[in-house]
């Protein structure tokens, strides 16, 4: 074990640790100095090879602590650092950051595979100073069994950056995260160990320090600074509906200084404010979970030359993305939590003088949250369900295997396993999960404490855009910074900066992006797999002519346009009535819409399918009136004759459907829907293709079940329509 450095050397250790900083912030003078407390920690990891947790405000220099650390560090003979790191775009960022100190970097994730061999070669020959590696990278089993044993024994320094994403009683868990207790334990005696994070409160410290190994009886180094941004003016612009906070926006951006980001809650509401900032003449790009690895590196360089005016993102653009003279940021509705907000606000003003961050509240927000919520951890019914599932099947069994047996969605399936895998009750192992045998107790205090926590910040966020007191005092204080007091800068400090008024001429143009209704809905052509485990003979691909034609919904719900006048219309406690006119008129305009379009029965295109020669309606236990009279308005309209529903069978209440799992939804519409006597015989004398009208579409399986039904009992083609989908 390399020896602690000796007092005396202390100031020559400093002064080479400034050398490094400027290398590292091309500072030509080299007259950059670090930070007292990033002294302190580099001093803990370096001389002295202990552990420390640095809490920090964005924009700090946590990053620097860890690139001069290793430079120190391997200049003295130590192995590669090793960084825990959650998301591509802190990667790339660190990598380049990293060459600036003379430093190599690399990196092992998910999108560069086809490079891992060569990059494990050149860390096992010392070529490598720095390896960045995805949290989802220490459960894979090749790397968990092969490579981490080897890079543990070889470890220089391990960093843990984000480190809030260790906690479930933060806002950002990342189960794949807590597989670092493992590494720590491989550790050789005397490995330095840092992590970093911007975003956690006192109890989100404690929970990390404690897992981490940072905690009490180990002589740790814990340092927690005030979390203040000078740069930062915060702001709350409150407007009456979707249609006026686009058209704010549109009238606004060219006044906020610089390029920056607008944040959304959904990609819907991404997409929908992309285009309509693109028809009013800005240049944005979007940036979402569902945009292409090439397209996001793309829309991040653009950015950052500042060849656009903002990129509209979800908060898959969070964690790691850099640009200290990013100009404002901009929240088209409210995150579920203070700390969530106050990290991603930490985007903006690292290296100007003022940025503007501006809250946009609306009224989709709550429905937004609850939605989030609804996939927290699952029921101790359905964790316990899955434990015996694989105890029973006596070998490894794959997402897809599993999936159909379990009463889950696959998304939220895998991250339940990763829980149970830390836990010690399951194990990901080559072709999948297995049980373990060990005991397993479902910690019911501590997941409703995490839920109750949710509720409260989600109140807080309440009370942060009503609050007549300080914006930035009260987000520290929900960080639990003790010497939070007030800005002097905020608009409740200072006056507000921007008027809420907005354009005629804006708005008439967002309330006609929004209220454009249509949204195509794509059919389903493959069935799940492992269908036939539970006595479903459907595998592969749908026949061509079981299956239905593409569809149409009026909106989607979670979109800011017509998703603000369905979510209310289609929620459980909305009592079931008659379908609206305004409702009405808007499906005759998607009607028509369709029926002109690409592949449109009107289109006049030679293998345009025939016009629709009736409607079908779906039976409905939570919305009876409502789609028939839909299904009824529809037919009158079309001069078309409504020709049945497609009902339930009589025990289809003592039946379950999955609202959530592929193979068990699909398992229980074939048990449950039916084509009575009566319809079959209308459909083999239709003379043409039905519309086949439903009121939400969340996984597509009530649809694709219904289509293939109606086709073998005579349909000659089936397009669905319905109100909403889910997405």
């Amino acid at each position: 074990m390399t020896q602690a450095a000796p007092l005396e050397d202390r100031a020559a250790l400093r002064a080479a640790a400034d050398a490094v900083l400027a290398r590292l912030v091309s500072d030509p003078t080299g007259t950059a100095r670090l930070r007292e407390d990033q002294w302190r920690a580099i001093e803990a990891l370096v001389a002295d090879r202990r552990r420390a947790l640095v809490v920090q405000r964005t924009g700090w220099g946590k990053s620097a602590v860890y690139f001069v650390a290793t430079s120190l560090l391997r200049e003295r003979g130590s192995g590669p650092t090793v960084i825990v790191s959650p998301l591509l775009a802190l990667m790339r960022n660190q990598v380049e950051a990293a060459a600036r100190a003379g430093i190599r970097a690399r990196t092992i994730n998910s999108s560069n595979t086809e490079e891992w061999e060569t990059v494990q070669e050149e860390v096992a020959s010392g070529e490598v100073d720095v390896l960045l590696v995805s949290p989802e990278r220490l459960n894979n089993p090749d790397f968990r069994d092969q490579v981490l044993p080897r890079l543990a024994a070889a470890t220089g320094l391990l960093v843990v950056d984000e480190a809030h994403c260790i906690s479930d009683w933060g806002h950002d868990f990342r189960p794949d995260y807590r597989r670092l207790r493992t590494m720590l334990a491989d550790l050789p005696s005397g490995v330095p160990v840092l992590a970093t994070t911007a975003t956690a409160n006192a109890r989100v410290t404690a929970d990390v320090a404690e897992q981490l190994g940072t905690g009490a009886g180990t002589d740790a180094l814990v340092l927690r600074g005030p979390l203040d941004r000078e740069s930062l003016s915060l702001g709350v612009v409150r407007l009456p509906d979707a249609a006026h906070r686009l058209a704010w926006l549109a009238d606004h951006l060219g006044e906020l200084p610089g390029s920056g980001i607008i944040y959304t809650l959904t990609v819907a509401a991404a997409d929908e404010v992309t285009a309509y900032l693109r028809q009013c003449g800005h240049i944005v790009s979007s940036y979402t979970g569902r945009t292409e690895n090439a397209d996001r590196q793309q829309a991040e360089d653009d950015l950052q030359a500042n060849r656009v005016k903002a990129l509209v993102a979800t908060s898959a653009l969070g964690m790691g993305f850099d640009k200290p003279d990013l100009g404002f940021v901009v929240h088209l509705g409210s995150p579920s939590s203070p700390i969530a907000y106050y990290q991603q606000v930490g985007r903006a003003g690292r290296g100007v003088e003022h940025a503007e961050v501006l809250l946009l509240p609306g009224q989709e927000d709550e429905a937004i949250w609850r939605y989030f919520a609804s996939v927290a951890f699952p029921p101790e019914e359905q964790v316990r369900r899955t434990i015996d599932v694989l105890a029973q099947a006596g070998r490894p069994l794959s997402l897809p295997a599993l999936e159909p047996l379990v009463e889950l969605r696959r998304t939220r399936l895998e991250t339940m396993l990763k829980v149970l895998d830390v836990d010690g009750a399951v194990r990901r192992v080559k072709g999948g999960w297995e049980s373990t045998g060990q005991p397993w107790a479902y910690d019911t205090e501590r997941y409703a404490w995490v839920a109750r926590q949710r509720a409260a910040e989600q109140q807080a966020m309440r009370d942060y855009a009503a609050t007549t007191g300080c914006r930035m005092e009260f987000l520290r204080r929900q960080l639990d910074d003790e010497e939070a007091a007030p800005c002097g800068r905020c608009d409740n400090c200072a006056g507000n900066r921007f008027d809420p008024k907005v354009s005629e001429a804006a708005l008439d143009a967002a309330e006609g992006e929004l209220g454009r209704p249509g949204v195509e809905v794509e059919p389903r052509k493959m069935w799940p797999t492992g269908l036939a485990a539970v006595g479903v003979d459907l595998k592969g691909r749908i026949p061509l002519g079981e299956q239905s034609f593409g569809g149409r919904a009026l909106g989607r719900l979670s979109d800011i346009g017509w998703g603000n006048r369905l979510r209310p219309l289609l929620a459980d406690g909305t009592p079931d009535g008659p379908v609206p006119d305004d409702v009405v008129q808007a499906v005759v305009h998607v009607l028509a819409d369709w029926a002109k379009g690409p592949g449109g029965w009107a289109s006049g295109a030679p293998d345009a399918p025939a016009r629709p020669a009736g409607v079908v309606t779906v039976a409905s236990h939570r919305k009876p009136r409502l789609v028939g009279s839909l299904g009824q308005r529809i037919a009158e309209i079309g001069r078309m004759p409504l020709l049945g529903v497609v009902e339930y069978v009589p025990e289809a209440e003592e039946l379950r459907l999955s609202r959530t799992n592929s193979a068990q939804r699909v398992v229980g519409l074939q048990r449950m829907l039916t084509v009575p006597p009566e319809l079959a015989g209308r459909l083999a004398g239709a003379g043409g293709p039905v519309l086949l009208v439903d009121d939400l579409s969340d996984t597509g399986w009530t649809l694709a079940v219904a289509a293939r039904l109606l086709r073998r009992a005579g349909a000659e083609g089936v397009f669905p329509l319905v109100l909403a989908v889910q997405g």
